[in-house]
């Protein structure tokens, strides 16, 4: 079995994360599945990497009832939990590389849980419909439809990129100059005009507790917000691998107050996602 773990963690973990967008809960999932599958007959396990996939997802499904009824009452947007994909190990690797973006995991949130699952299971990891439908203990046309729901819930065509693209770290830092010297002007040059800005501090420290989608308001707020965290302390801002992509942290005396994920589509951030809730930097 700890032939098994070390084989299959990876995949396990980056399914596990990517159906409930926390790391301390997919952490939990993978480690009560391989506790789990212990007690499975050598026989059953014929098919390790199926059958235990399909543990975690069943175990990630019941977990998403719960965690729906928690973020009815979670204080302003939720968002998922960056992650730090900065390293070069083998497992840091295969989840690097079967990764959504980071605005893709947001969208994630419209779907039900078995829409969620079976976009994930196919865009993310490859899978193929009659795995799937193993999997998910379903019909190979139930699940083509479930995928057909999803990316229309999600605004897909079959040219939309849903993996992290590479962003122009020059031009990041010039909109983060710009912002740090409250040059609003050249801010609202960089912001597409249906720009959205998303942030989530979980009611324990200071964010919008609604999304902003009116561009004066997203320049004029992230720069106020840049602002008062200067106020706090010494800034820092650094470019981080997470969730496969590049992010910023913003350090104020050292430890990490926000992470920062932009989007850009035609030369302009048109969705911006700050996490300041620091129940979900402690892994940053």
């Amino acid at each position: 079995m700890e032939e098994l773990f070390e084989q299959y963690r990876a995949l396990l973990f980056t399914l596990a994360y990517q159906l409930t967008g926390s790391t301390a809960d997919a952490e939990d999932v993978v480690q009560d599945v391989f506790y789990k599958a212990h007690e499975i007959q050598p026989e059953r396990l014929k098919e390790p990497k199926a059958y235990l996939c399909k543990m975690v997802t069943n175990r990630c499904l019941d977990l998403q009832k719960s965690a729906r009824k928690k973020r009815e009452v979670y204080v302003g947007p939720w968002l998922p939990e960056p992650i730090s994909t900065s390293g070069e190990d083998l497992v840091e690797k295969i989840v690097r590389r079967d990764m959504l973006s980071y605005a893709m995991l947001v969208l994630l949130e419209r779907l039900t849980p078995s829409e969620r699952a079976a976009f994930i299971l196919r865009e993310a990891l490859g899978f193929d419909y009659a795995e799937i439908a193993e999997l998910l203990g379903k019909r190979e046309t139930s699940c083509r439809m479930l995928m057909s729901r999803a990316k229309s819930k999600l605004g897909i065509t079959g040219e939309e990129h849903i993996t992290a693209e590479a962003v122009d770290l020059d031009w990041v830092s010039r909109f983060l100059t710009s912002l740090e010297q409250g040059n609003v002007d050249h801010v609202l040059s960089l912001l597409s005009e249906d720009v959205i800005l998303v942030t989530d501090g979980g009611g324990k420290v200071v964010a919008a507790t609604s999304p902003i989608q009116t561009r004066d308001q997203v320049a004029l707020i992230l720069a106020g917000a840049l602002h008062a965290l200067k106020s706090q302390g010494s800034l820092r801002a650094e470019f981080a691998p997470l969730n496969g992509e590049t992010g910023i942290v913003l350090r104020t005396e050292g430890k990490p107050a926000a992470v920062i994920f932009l989007q850009h589509r035609h030369g302009k951030f048109d969705r911006i996602y700050v996490v300041r809730n620091p129940d979900k930097l402690t892994r940053v």
